[in-house]
């Protein structure tokens, strides 16, 4: 049996990269004679102040945590057959242990769902950019095996330095969300955003159209935004609720319309489309912005909608606000595109081919 060590941030099960892009596969590929173990950095009582304003020295610590971490994992080197990286080694911009690892003859898998080459750091800790060094990537995909990418757009930069890239989507797996009944609100729209204290910011950029709707339908409409607890917006009713792994498919079922805004940007076009995705895989009609791989998910008006305007966000939210039978319609074509093209069921003998290859 072959042992994989995956290197990560998160604990399992707490990262949408991490879940979608590599701990949902440990099962099929434990079937196909691989061990895989993941080593991660942030535990829960980290994970609290981490994107949290403040608690400098806490953070800190959890930085320099990340060397002792993978200290050891260097320590144990020769338990593993191959190395899988998600995004870095530490929380910093050193490239010490990628360049260890580099050097150990063990190949190395790398996968990156984000333009990680550009410097997007969270309010929160603004203060840490200056650790960061985006252009470590560009070494860590020169030095591996193979290299897996989320989109075209990661990918195109991939193979600058590497001619062994591979396009992975970010897939979801349809059965877990399949298990959950939609939650039916007679009279009232709900319209929700899914995301992250770090990606907040790109559901503000819709709050013009949503103000608009707001006022346009009154207590027709109600909006749901999942994953940042401490956000709110008093005149859109607003109070955030935090992401929880165990109930993610019961909190989405609320949504009757899921949005994706994102501004237009290289970091952007580096997205993957996973909130517009996992809308998708419940059968709820999607509104993305048309940017990067959205413009490949969202066949307009087939399997959802692109709004790049605010004028266009609030005619496609106002279309399937006052059109049920669309919502219904749009939602079924979304469930059966994420089905075929961005499913782990669709993807996974791929993903296991690349370790079997190496």
């Amino acid at each position: 049996m072959k042992r994989i060590l995956f290197i990560a941030d998160h604990r399992p099960d707490r990262s949408p990269g991490q879940r979608f892009r590599c701990e949902q596969y440990f099962d099929a590929l434990r079937s196909n004679g691989f061990e895989c173990e993941l080593s991660y950095v942030l535990n829960e009582s980290d994970d609290a102040v981490f994107y949290r304003p403040g608690h400098l020295i806490r953070k800190a610590w959890v930085v320099c945590k990340s060397f002792f971490v993978r200290q050891r994992d260097w320590r144990r080197r020769k338990n593993y057959d191959i190395i899988f990286i998600f995004r870095n080694c530490v929380l910093t911009g050193s490239l010490y242990f990628e360049k260890k690892w580099a050097k150990s003859g063990i190949p190395i898998v790398f996968d990156f769902d984000d333009a990680i080459w550009k410097n997007d750091t969270s309010e929160a800790n603004r203060l840490f950019a200056w650790l960061k060094r985006p252009e470590k990537i560009q070494f860590t995909i020169a030095s591996s095996a193979r290299v897996l990418a989320g989109n075209d757009f990661l990918k195109a930069y991939a193979l600058q330095f590497n001619p062994k890239v591979i396009r992975i989507p970010s897939t979801i797996d349809t059965a877990r969300y399949g298990l959950v009944s939609k939650v039916k609100s007679e009279n009232v729209v709900t319209i929700g955003w899914s995301g992250s204290i770090t990606t907040i910011k790109h559901f503000n950029s819709a709050i013009p159209a949503l103000l608009a709707i707001k006022a346009k339908y009154l207590d027709k409409v109600r909006f749901v935004v999942i994953g940042d607890p401490l956000y709110r917006h008093p005149d859109l009713d607003i109070i955030g609720q935090a992401w929880n792994a165990a109930t993610e498919p019961e909190d989405l079922a609320s949504i009757d319309i899921g949005i994706m805004p994102l501004p237009n940007d290289e970091w952007t076009r580096g997205k993957c489309g996973l909130k517009g995705l996992q809308y998708m895989a419940m059968g709820i009609p999607t509104i993305m912005s048309p940017v990067g791989v959205n413009t490949e998910i969202i066949e307009h008006g087939v399997n959802g909608f692109l709004a790049g305007t605010t004028e266009e966000w609030v005619n496609c939210l106002s279309e399937l606000i006052e059109d049920e039978a669309m919502r219904k319609r749009l939602g079924e074509a979304a469930l059966n595109t994420v089905e075929e093209r961005y499913s782990k069921n669709a993807w996974k003998d791929t993903y296991v081919r690349v370790f079997q290859e190496i």
